[in-house]
């Protein structure tokens, strides 16, 4: 075991707590890390608000029918340019949780996406809800990167650094179960609810709801200790200050350009497919004689068995993070999986009966969320201290949200060409190809992943 100075700045009690204790975490860690998964579920929670909301919402907003060009296109654009907004300017969020600090970013990040949540439940237009789900997700975005930071420097040992990330990027998706709770409670219970905008769409309650987990959040987290790293540096004068421009030094250049289109591919599967599935489920046959509750109901127990998976898959990278031999062999199973689970379910289950769904996306969702948890651990053992959150971020929304979030916006326009007997059966084919692309993709790259220099966190 390496037992080297574990990583300039720490604190020395920190440093102590490691070296005589490599299990047992300390009060502060737990909280934090406890803190830390409540982020997480909340950005999965925002995230995955829209799926569900979509096409209740382009009919109440822009009277659009499902299958025609101008939903499949509007559908595309909210998927699409929020994402692909946020990622872009989540860029410079990245710079900010390295100029500024881990925790201060993390606090304005809850503030600014619960507050534009519950705005966009008061949406008027199909514009306005474009803009609020931008704002949105540029707070659940730089969110994500600076938690992974604040739990990646909180731990010196690389076994507890790496179990950590892995364990509490599990609760990533339970906020998919909470969200998928408050769809159900919304679309069961509207009527009961005071109205908004004199009315009791089901909708607008669920986008209101994603202000509620934010606020234990939003007491909590201005006490909680900055990382101990950072705070080391910032404090002695030795924290270099992050530029963009160092991402591409002769150094870096490699990891930052293949970690960035590696990324990319792994987004790409579910916004090119996964969020895509519940629109294809209303022309299943056991799907289109139910009454329209039931259909919302349907759609419920599919996002069910989607977060599932997902918590299932980031259990999964928990426990197999510190046991495969390379990270290069971890990366190629899950490519290689996805080929395998993300074609059956789109060339053959998603156009069968409603049960096939429920397993196939509860598959596909452990695997992707496998691999998204793969790189939350794996990008802070590339980047240096001062560009931690610079680097996360430009892989993560760079390559993730602004070029591999471009797959839904490919998916919804390919659907308009592919022949088949129904829009639901279009969309499933056209997924399926998109979803092929990028593992492949994803395959052929995996070969050039950088290798991390040691166990511990770059200097």
């Amino acid at each position: 075991m390496n037992k080297r100075g574990d990583g300039e700045g720490c604190s020395d009690s920190m440093v102590a707590d490691s070296t005589r204790d490599r299990v047992r975490l300390t009060p502060l860690q737990w909280l934090i890390c406890t803190v830390a998964a409540g982020g997480f579920a909340f950005d999965l929670y925002e995230t995955l608000m829209l799926p569900l909301i979509l096409r209740p919402a382009l009919a109440d907003l822009g009277n659009l029918t499902r299958g025609t060009p101008a939903f499949n296109l509007w559908a595309g654009l909210l998927l699409f340019v929020p994402s692909a907004t946020a990622g872009i300017v989540a860029l410079f969020g990245g710079y900010l949780t390295d100029l500024l600090g881990r925790r201060r970013v993390l606090v304005w990040c809850i503030l600014l996406y619960g507050l534009s949540a519950c705005a966009a439940s008061y949406s008027t237009s199909l514009y306005q809800l474009l803009i609020l789900r931008c704002a949105t997700l540029i707070g659940v975005y730089v969110e994500y990167t600076a938690g992974v930071a604040w739990v990646a420097e909180l731990f010196p040992n690389p076994k507890q650094r790496e179990s950590a990330l892995g364990y509490t990027q599990t609760f990533f998706n339970l906020g998919g179960l909470m969200v998928t709770g408050a769809y159900f409670l919304s679309v069961t219970y509207a009527d009961r609810l005071p109205a908004i905008r004199g009315g009791h769409e089901a909708w607008r309650y669920t986008l209101l709801s994603g202000l509620v987990p934010a606020l234990p959040l939003i007491i909590v987290r201005p006490f909680l200790p900055e990382s101990p790293i950072w705070r080391q540096k910032k404090r002695l004068g030795t924290l270099k200050r992050p530029s963009i421009a160092e991402l591409f030094s002769p150094k870096l250049i490699r990891s930052t350009i293949i970690t960035t289109l590696l990324v990319a591919c792994s987004f790409a599967l579910p916004y090119g497919a996964i969020q895509q599935t519940v629109q294809m489920i209303h022309e299943l046959p056991d799907v289109r004689s139910l009454a329209p509750l039931q259909v919302e109901h349907a759609v419920s127990a599919v996002q069910l068995f989607q977060e599932l998976g997902g918590i299932a898959g980031r259990l999964l990278l928990a426990l197999l993070i510190t046991r495969v031999v390379t990270q290069r062999r971890l990366l190629r199973t899950f490519f290689g999986t996805c080929l395998i689970a993300f074609s059956w379910l789109y060339f053959f289950g998603a156009t069968r009966d409603l049960m096939q769904v429920k397993i196939g996306i509860f598959v596909a969702s452990l695997l992707f969320n496998g691999l998204h948890s793969f790189w939350g651990n794996f990008l802070p053992r590339i980047f240096p201290t001062h560009l931690r959150g610079t680097g996360e971020s430009f892989s993560m929304n760079v390559g993730g949200r602004a070029i591999g979030v471009s797959a839904a916006l490919i998916t919804t326009q390919l659907a308009g060409l592919i022949p088949a007997s129904n829009a639901g059966a279009r969309l499933a084919y056209s997924a399926g190809v998109v979803a092929v692309l990028a593992c492949v993709l994803g395959l052929y790259g995996s070969s050039w992943l950088p290798k991390p220099e040691s166990d511990q966190l770059p200097d």
